[in-house]
């Protein structure tokens, strides 16, 4: 919240008087959960080449069923901008179903990717899944067993899905896909430690326009060849 709020506002002890209204927010104590880095030395994946060039996957499962007889959340994110979709569905959705929406609301808007990490869920290992991605030339990298580290890109979203969604459920559980739209703006226009700015920042070259703040076309930078070329350290 600090370093989206601080590239609009200023005032005397900023950074703390922040920090004391997040922690002490009782909505936020009741629906987020601690999140502790994993024990070990890790092996990091091969920084994507562009943008939505490899995505990760995942399912968040076991939502309050709403009206529209949704139970559950699509996330699919890019992992080099960590710009991500949030996709309500069914549990009980035919793998045929799926991928009628996963064409509909990610390969018309961002082509299609060559590589896609996930867990090992029955959907994404079955037969149906393979065949359609070797016919789209898309590899499937499968995480290991008991080593979900592999897939870490889409597990932290969902961390942080959830803790959005579970304040919305507190407020109204029946109806929470109505805030998913807001929630994947919120996400994407909040800034990630990991890229040093937003998702959608880093996707569009530009800050999103929002009723908090405008910004005029001219003030924007091109940041998106800057993200690519950057020189990462990687883990030993």
């Amino acid at each position: 919240m600090y370093q989206d709020l601080k590239r609009m506002f200023w005032w005397p002890k900023i950074k703390k008087e922040i920090a004391h209204y997040v922690a002490t927010c009782l909505i936020c104590q009741k629906a987020k959960i601690e999140h502790q880095k994993p024990a070990g030395m890790l092996q990091p994946l091969d920084i994507p080449e562009w943008k939505w060039d490899s995505i990760a996957m995942d399912f968040v499962v076991g939502l309050p069923r709403t009206i529209h007889k949704f139970d559950s959340t699509w996330v699919i994110v890019d992992r080099l901008t960590k710009f991500a979709h949030f996709l309500p569905i069914n549990i009980r959705y035919s793998l045929e179903k799926l991928t009628e929406l996963y064409i509909r609301e990610i390969i018309w808007l961002h082509g299609v990717p060559s590589s896609i990490i996930s867990d090992r869920d029955p959907r994404f290992t079955s037969k149906f899944w393979e065949s359609l991605h070797q016919t789209l030339g898309t590899k499937l990298r499968l995480s290991s067993a008991y080593h979900p580290q592999t897939d870490g890109q889409s597990e932290r979203t969902i961390q942080s899905l959830e803790d959005l969604l579970r304040a919305c459920v507190l407020e109204d559980s029946g109806s929470w896909d109505q805030y998913l739209p807001l929630i994947e703006f919120t996400y994407n226009n909040s800034f990630h430690s990991s890229i040093v700015m937003a998702p959608y920042e880093a996707l569009s070259g530009r800050r999103c326009r929002t009723s908090l703040c405008w910004f005029e076309t001219g003030e924007n930078l091109i940041l998106c060849p800057k993200l690519v070329n950057k020189p990462r350290k990687k883990s030993k």
